[in-house]
């Protein structure tokens, strides 16, 4: 009996004592969802609509009961972390012009972070919706948005964000609806979305997105709204038919320029006004049965419109106004029941109204038909004007090809001519073609020119390496491939193989027969140089051999199967470098290979050797060699190597030094500097990281400022940089990026200066990081000892 009590005893403790943690971890809960909630409110720099919550002692997730504040909604679970937290401010982003800075009463002070922002609002770990609007956040939208991984509602409109919508985005797998109107967004619209496939609605409009219609966006099936209007896209329109869901689309006021896509037949309402479209109206758009509003005004659209438009079950409003429309509507016998609105007007229709769209009849719809041929029953002077036209139209057409006969003529006299000289002329040409290129080759070279490298070729060509110098040492002539070669190599250029496309030109992987694999560089040049020219120039690039270079193997010229006469089919074969560029190495997206301070500067400093090389080591010095942090290789040993130099060999103007008006000598001094001002951003972004490239040059060179102060470098430096170097390091490599960006190219350093300080930076590194390991192991050994 003793036992069966005690036993009992012990259950009741467990249960009661169970009940205590259960009530602790709820009370922790609402501790830290009230803590992060006041973080958010500092982060918003303390908006009026959040005044309520300054002294407030109860559970935030009960607010939404008690509070009759429609700005703002919080709801939670039952364990109270939020799942939903809505806040509308009155920060309204209507301004002329936005540069990327703070602006008093429009946007949060300069000290905000939209980054840190994002940091606290992931610590939501169950939140669902997120809508902050019009609150006045600024600067880009960070890649760490990924991280609020529950998100299925993300609405952040009217506010000052800019740059690009990062791809991070395309990681919300459980996004319903994105809406980001009304911000600053200046960048192409990130072509990832194909992972959302759950998403149905997006809108982006606007804002200042440029580039071309995301083609993702045709995989998504269970869109219902497309809203990327007021933007400045461009390009062609995919097929659209796949969007079997959706309803909206929205993509007035941007620059497409092709013609009309096909669309779902289930969608109901379609605005594509303000555009450059053309062609004709696809017969398929009379075939819509469920479209109720259709715009297609102000637009270059041509031919007679589908009949079949007027007469659709649910059109309600029809717009089809300021086109070039033409053809007579009389053939149409019917309009659908709903059709209350209906645009034809400043179009070129002839003939009369049919009796739906007449406005003298007893229907009540509103139709604009002005700017047109048409037959109306009352005065008709724009009928004279129409015909008058066609008769301008017929003469100008006569005016034109009499114009086109003419010229002709004399393009044919012209060529007979120069056929004839030449036939005179002939015989005094028996040396072989030659581009005489003068400033270039110093007649001192050719006194000392060694084995292995010709007077002819010295005559040829604008660069020699000063590896020619080496008499035996030089290396050997570039092999020529066939086209057969690099079509097995690349399994006929397979988009598989595809590595994608860099400054100048598509790039490619392939594996030759002996199990080696090289990077394709396809492009096309004009024929301003004979092929034997062009090869004496293709071996003569591959003379610039340097560790930090890839190197250059060899080339394909490939005329075959050209339509276009004037130009050549060239590959350049390259060493394949595998393990990715520089800006790669600085993204959080990789975050187990992002670079420590040290191996950055150890990146820096090969590519400073490198260019250092091709402006010093080669007779005239190779200038505008595109630098840019994804021009810059790391092979499997992290060891840097610079792509798409010397790009200007085969590519540039032979006449460009002679048409500058400061003379060869101050042209090249000029774009000497330019690489080194490249330079200086690449320095950039190894101090910020890769979020340079969502910013403005401007707005940049304004950001250098910051790094005077400590408080700036804690703001702008990247966190892996801050938390890897000695400051005196940093200090110097701070003040030559300042150098390297000034706005006068007089006073931007040569590159033996930018590699001289970046290896003593590297060196006081080296020293700073060998003192640390020397103190900890001190430590350690007294730690023991005692």
């Amino acid at each position: 009996m003793g036992c069966y009590y005690h036993s009992n005893m012990l259950l009741f403790t467990l249960f009661l004592s169970w009940g205590f943690f259960i009530s602790n971890t709820h009370q922790l809960q609402q501790i830290q969802t009230q803590l992060l909630l006041l973080q958010v409110r500092k982060h918003l720099e303390y908006p009026s609509q959040l005044n309520s919550w300054e002294n407030f002692n109860g559970n935030f997730c009960n607010m939404g009961s008690h509070s009759n504040n429609p700005h703002v909604i919080i709801k939670c679970e039952e364990d109270d972390s939020v799942i939903e937290l809505k806040i509308m401010g009155d920060k309204v982003s209507k301004v002329s012009e936005f540069h990327g800075y703070a602006i008093e009463n429009k946007t949060l002070s300069q000290t905000f972070s939209i980054d840190s922002l994002v940091v606290t609002l992931a610590r939501f770990n169950s939140l669902r919706v997120l809508s902050l609007v019009s609150l006045g956040l600024w600067g880009p939208l960070p890649d760490k948005i990924h991280r609020l991984s529950s998100l299925e509602d993300l609405d952040m409109s009217s506010n000052f964000m800019f740059g690009s919508i990062p791809n991070q985005i395309s990681r919300l797998i459980k996004l319903h609806s994105l809406t980001l109107d009304g911000n600053f967004f200046n960048e192409s619209v990130p072509n990832s979305f194909n992972s959302l496939s759950n998403l149905t609605v997006l809108s982006l409009k606007n804002n200042r997105l440029k580039g071309h219609f995301p083609s993702s966006v045709t995989k998504l099936t269970t869109l219902t709204d497309v809203c990327l209007s007021h933007n400045k896209l461009t390009g062609e329109l995919p097929d659209l038919t796949a969007l079997s869901s959706l309803n909206l689309l929205d993509l007035r006021d941007n620059c497409f320029e092709s013609q009309l896509p096909l669309l779902p037949k289930g969608v109901t309402t379609v605005l594509l006004s303000n555009n450059s479209f053309k062609g004709q109206i696809p017969k398929e758009f009379g075939k819509l049965n469920h479209l109720q509003r259709l715009d297609l005004s102000y637009n270059s659209l041509v031919g007679p419109p589908p009949f079949g438009l007027f007469s659709l079950w649910n059109i309600s409003y029809l717009n089809l106004g300021s086109n070039m429309l033409s053809g007579s509507l009389y053939n149409i016998i019917k309009c659908g029941e709903n059709l209350g609105f209906v645009d034809i007007s400043r179009n070129r229709f002839t003939g009369s109204l049919p009796s739906c769209l007449d406005t003298n009849s007893s229907n009540k719809r509103v139709v604009k038909f002005d700017g047109n041929c048409l037959v109306t029953g009352h005065e008709q002077p724009s009928l004279d004007i129409c015909k008058e036209n066609v008769k301008k139209k017929k003469r100008s057409l006569g005016r034109a090809v009499w114009i086109v006969i003419v010229v002709i003529g004399i393009m044919v006299m012209f060529l007979v001519i120069v056929a004839f000289v030449r036939l005179i002329f002939r015989k005094r040409k028996h040396r072989r073609e030659t581009v005489v290129l003068q400033h270039t080759v110093p007649k001192v070279i050719q006194d000392i020119l060694p084995s292995g490298i010709s007077s002819e070729a010295l005559a040829n060509a604008r660069i020699i390496s000063e590896a020619s110098k080496l008499g035996t040492h030089v290396a050997p002539s570039c092999r020529v491939f066939s086209i057969e070669e690099l079509i097995e190599a690349t399994n006929n250029f397979s988009e598989l193989m595809f590595l994608g496309e860099g400054s100048i030109g598509k790039v490619y992987k392939g594996r030759l027969q002996n199990g080696s694999y090289i990077a394709i560089r396809s492009l096309s040049l004009f024929k301003k140089y004979s092929v034997r020219n062009l090869k004496v120039r293709l071996d003569l690039l591959s003379k610039l051999r340097y560790p930090h270079l890839v190197g250059f193997l060899g080339y394909c010229i490939n005329d075959s199967g050209l339509e276009d006469s004037t130009s050549s089919k060239v590959f350049l074969v390259h060493e394949y470098i595998s393990n990715g560029n520089f800006r790669a190495h600085l993204s959080e997206c990789s975050s187990d290979q992002i670079l420590k301070w040290s191996d950055r500067l150890a990146v820096l400093i090969g590519t400073a050797k490198a260019v250092h090389f091709l402006h010093t080591g080669v007779i005239p010095a190779s200038s505008s060699n595109r630098l840019r942090t994804n021009n810059i290789l790391l092979d499997e040993h992290r060891i840097a190597k610079l792509s798409d130099y010397g790009m200007s060999i085969i590519t540039e103007e032979l006449e460009q030094l002679e048409v500058k008006g400061d003379g060869p000598k101050s042209w090249h001094m000029k774009k000497l500097a330019d690489d080194v001002y490249d330079f200086g951003f690449i320095l950039l972004e190894a101090l910020v990281g890769p979020i340079v490239t969502g910013k403005g040059e401007a707005f940049l060179l304004n950001e250098m400022k910051s790094f005077g102060s400590q408080d700036g470098r804690q703001r702008i430096v990247d966190p892996t940089v801050l938390t890897t170097c000695s400051q005196e390091s940093l200090s110097i490599v701070i003040s030559i990026t300042n150098k390297c960006i000034s706005i006068e190219p007089t006073n931007r350093p040569s590159f033996e200066d930018v590699l001289w300080n970046l290896q003593y930076a590297a060196q006081v590194q080296a020293t700073a990081e060998s003192e640390q390991k020397s103190e900890g192991a001190a430590y350690d050994t007294s730690f023991k000892t005692t």
